[in-house]
């Protein structure tokens, strides 16, 4: 999936959708962004040396995971309900692919909780285990 199509399913627009592509395959998400360096979560943080927040780490983490909703979101805002085991084991800069795999663990009601990771080149730079819950658009 492009932007486009990711935009039929996630709520996010610009400057917070944070995912550039998604491929689905057997219950993951693989997802991918260009960190591109004029992001607003760039401007001090750090100056001369940006580095991508962990904040916003995790959230490319769970939009990543909400595509999996695919067909079930339609009307509705995922919101976090909470993040769990966040470990942050390398940087994401300027000009970096930050590519995520995230998985759908398990549900109840609106509830939903996943798991994550994190890669630049390969090297895991975050994990965490996360959840959400869909919320009727108002």
């Amino acid at each position: 999936m492009n932007r486009e199509e990711i935009k039929k399913i996630l709520p996010h627009r610009e400057p917070m959708l944070l995912v550039d592509q998604v491929e689905l395959e057997e219950g993951a998400s693989h997802g991918r962004y260009q960190v591109r360096g004029d992001e607003f979560f760039l401007q001090g943080h750090f100056p001369g040396n940006p580095v991508v927040p962990g904040v916003i780490q995790c959230e490319m983490l769970a939009q990543s995971a909400c595509v999996l909703l695919i067909g079930k979101a339609e009307g509705m805002t995922p919101l976090f309900t909470g993040l769990q085991n966040v470990k942050f084991r390398g940087q994401v800069k300027p000009g970096d692919v930050f590519e995520s795999r995230c998985e759908l663990v398990r549900s109840r009601g609106n509830f939903y909780f996943a798991k994550g990771s994190g890669y630049v080149n390969g090297k895991l730079c975050v994990s965490a285990e996360f959840s959400f819950a869909l919320v009727k658009t108002e």
